[in-house]
């Protein structure tokens, strides 16, 4: 039994572990992009 319980930890730990690389640090947002001032006056 003490083989099972270990390769069930084994299972659970490389579980987490690819829960956390799937969704662990959240996507950083876009960033917005900055409005740039256009000089568009008529001569």
């Amino acid at each position: 039994m003490d083989y099972i319980e270990n390769i069930l930890e084994k299972l659970k730990e490389w579980a987490r572990r690819l829960i956390e690389a799937l969704l662990g640090p959240d996507a950083e947002p876009e960033p917005e992009p900055i409005p740039v001032p256009v000089n568009d006056r008529r001569r």
